[in-house]
């Protein structure tokens, strides 16, 4: 297990540095929030229409196949985005970054549920809810720590290192995982379309399913205009330096951490229902509040504190999903969460750069954070089985 989980965090590092290149790439190379905000939606957005089948996959052959394939497709969104800095023309820059987007799209649509799938094989059934909680600690690390890494790498050697750098983790990542031995199902196809429908019919005869879904929905649509405003805001509100940048989005490394252990530590004591509502929506405030700070500790403060909470409900959610799919489903269901936990953000991303063109990074941030607590209260009010959803 120790094996699979250095696996995933060094793969998800690197993923998520391919999202953030793209994004600060084009804000910096071709001064567009709106082109980074359509970039991240093609690095995220493409499982929207490729996840269903990635599902449908793991449940037929071996998922662990599935994620070396998924690795090759991030190794090939790299080289393209090096070929691009090296040497595409001005009028071809922007084409070549959101096709690389679009390959790093695709590898995502099919890693999420490959990993989670996996893990659902090789961990006890009676470990699988803290085993998805630790998978989540590496996913959420990834997140943070992709940032940081590439204001270290690029602040001293530039661009291709970062390139060189995250192409250096996914090679690790696949290494890591080949004493991983997962199986595939001996049922005979019954065809991608009749069973995508099986998938969502178990969702629906579970409403406490069908609820944690919807309570994914709610709180990776932070995700997208987290990482489409936070580095604008850090630049021209805070004033921060390239390193100064890395680290202050780095700190959610730390918080996102931090939530995690807590979500395992805590959860036998936490009512998992309440958590999610009330964390989603103090979360939520904060990063409204992150439209006032000019200060760049009082920032941190309510960026760690939004972290807190967001790392925490996310491994509820996951965690809670995981442990309510069928096993012969695993994939499928599993899909579902990592397509929403790929296409919300790329969706709340596009209209963040569509925001903060329009009325600016403050008033962007004010507005997104608030519209979400209210999405948060209106979910518990609705969702009453997760409500009072004790474990």
């Amino acid at each position: 297990m120790t094996r699979f989980y250095l696996s995933c965090l060094l793969a998800f590092t690197g993923g998520h540095m391919v999202n953030y290149t793209v994004i600060l790439y084009l804000q910096e190379k071709v001064g567009s929030d709106l082109l980074s905000g359509i970039g991240f939606g093609l690095s995220f957005g493409s499982s929207i229409i490729f996840g269903w089948f990635a599902g449908v996959l793991c449940d037929r052959i071996s998922p662990a196949r599935v994620i070396h394939a998924a690795q090759a497709l991030f190794l090939l969104s790299l080289a393209g985005l090096w070929w691009t800095d090296a040497g595409a023309t001005d009028e071809a820059r922007v084409a070549w970054t959101l096709f690389s987007a679009f390959l790093g799209g695709l590898a995502w649509s099919f890693v999420g549920p490959a990993r989670l799938a996996t893990l659902g094989q090789i961990a006890p059934p009676d470990k699988l809810k803290p085993a998805t909680i630790i998978f989540n600690l590496q996913v959420l690390l990834g997140f943070g720590l992709a940032p940081l890494i590439i204001g270290l790498v690029r602040s001293r050697y530039g661009w291709p290192a970062v390139f060189a750098t995250g192409m250096g983790l996914f090679a690790a990542s696949s290494l890591l995982l080949l004493g991983t031995h997962t199986r595939g199902s001996d049922r005979p196809s019954l065809g991608v379309k009749h069973e995508l429908m099986e998938g969502f019919a178990a969702v629906r005869a579970n409403p406490l399913l069908t609820q944690l879904i919807l309570a994914a929905i709610m709180a990776y649509a932070m995700t997208g205009p987290m990482q489409i405003l936070l580095p604008k805001l850090a630049r021209e509100v805070l004033g921060l330096t390239e390193l100064q940048r890395g680290g202050y989005l780095g700190l959610m490394a730390l918080t996102l951490i931090a939530g995690g252990v807590s979500a395992l530590l805590l959860g036998k004591h936490l009512h998992h229902g309440a958590a999610i509502f009330a964390g989603t929506m103090t979360a939520s405030l904060l990063f409204a509040s992150l439209s006032y700070w000019t200060s760049a500790s009082a920032s941190s403060m309510a960026l760690g504190g939004m972290g807190l909470l967001g790392g925490m409900v996310i491994s509820f959610v996951i965690a809670g999903i995981q442990g309510q799919a069928p096993e012969a489903m695993r994939g499928r269901i599993m899909s579902i969460y990592s397509i929403i936990s790929q296409v919300i953000p790329a969706a709340s991303g596009v209209a963040a750069g569509a925001l903060v063109r329009s009325t600016g990074v403050t008033s962007a941030i004010l507005m997104a954070g608030i519209g979400l607590a209210l999405i948060a209260v209106l979910g518990a009010i609705l969702m009453p089985q997760l409500r009072r959803t004790v474990a």
